[in-house]
């Protein structure tokens, strides 16, 4: 097969990494750097993310938080054990040098604004990480917003509306996946700049509370965001396999989201379908995509140039 450019919005590497003790050049996992290696350009955002129950800390208090740090070392000891291969970046233009030096490039997120304490104030310290883009809740309830899965009609408290604003100033990505839907009409009021749903699918295609309605669809293309394909069993639904994922794809493009569907595998968060077992089976997909009668442009813009546009 063709060596492919893969720009990928969504994966649990780093803290699998950190739960399971094992580094980014080589692991058991979904993604490492060998994996990788065979495709002509890479960027990942790679998520910090933990919960009560997987901290490694005492449940309650502020164990979330001391976990986030800690997630935020192994990331940053990762970047520096394997530097000549990945290099963390901001911005496209940076992705793009690292891309050209043959290096990796790694976007840092933060998965559940809990792990900030759902704190404003630390969102400069978060910035100044590096930290590009940030999910507003995972599947618990928190103090900026309800949850897809928690109090869903719970939209943007006051303090979340405050965080939203100071992301956007800090040129930090709101990252809507897991976010309660009465929260996503808040961001998209709020947002003065693109924002994203790193890993959703759509829920015409296979309903589950996960997935943007059309609705969600129109917006974030309306507002020039994207949106990234999860490639999780359970939210691709139906025989699970490359012709269900296409399913999903297909309906991205027939409300004209050409410029704004991007991969957001969610590797290593989950059981990815049998076709996708793990990142280096992505050119299945591309080469299906292509047997199906997909325009190389526009296979190219899903698996790297329309996250690539997000980040410039």
């Amino acid at each position: 097969m063709k060596q492919i450019s893969v720009f990928d919005a969504h994966c649990d590497t780093i803290s699998r990494c950190w739960r399971e003790y094992e580094g980014l050049y080589a692991n058991s996992g979904m993604i490492s750097l060998e994996r990788t290696a065979g495709f002509a350009q890479y960027c990942q955002f790679f998520a910090l993310w933990t919960a009560d129950g997987y901290t490694g800390y005492p449940l309650g208090g502020d164990s979330v938080e001391r976990a986030y740090h800690a997630l935020l070392r192994c990331f940053k000891d990762q970047m520096a054990r394997n530097s000549e291969k990945i290099v963390q970046c901001r911005t496209a233009g940076e992705a793009e040098r690292a891309n050209r030096q043959g290096k990796a490039a790694a976007f840092l997120a933060v998965e559940g604004a809990e792990l900030l304490g759902c704190d404003p104030a630390q969102l400069d310290e978060a910035a100044a990480e590096g930290v590009a883009a940030i999910n507003l809740t995972w599947n618990h309830a928190n103090a900026l917003s309800g949850s897809s899965k928690e109090e869903p009609e719970r939209g943007l408290s006051p303090l979340g509306r405050e965080f939203v604003a100071k992301m956007e100033d800090l040129h930090i990505l709101v990252d809507v996946s897991h976010l309660s839907e009465a929260g996503f009409w808040d961001v998209a009021e709020l947002a003065r700049r693109p924002f994203i749903a790193s890993h959703s699918n759509a829920k015409l295609v296979w309903d589950h509370t996960r997935s943007l309605t059309d609705g969600q669809i129109n917006a974030i293309i309306k507002n020039q965001g994207v949106i990234g394909l999860n490639f999780y069993e359970e939210f691709v639904g139906g025989s699970r396999d490359l012709d269900m994922v296409r399913a999903h794809l297909d309906h991205l493009l027939e409300l004209g989201g050409e410029k704004t569907v991007a991969l957001g595998g969610d590797w290593d968060g989950c059981d990815t379908i049998a076709d996708l077992p793990a990142i280096d089976s992505l050119p299945r997909l591309y080469e299906h995509l292509l047997h199906h009668g997909y325009r190389e442009t526009v296979v190219q813009d899903l698996f790297y140039n329309n996250l690539m546009r997000v980040v410039r």
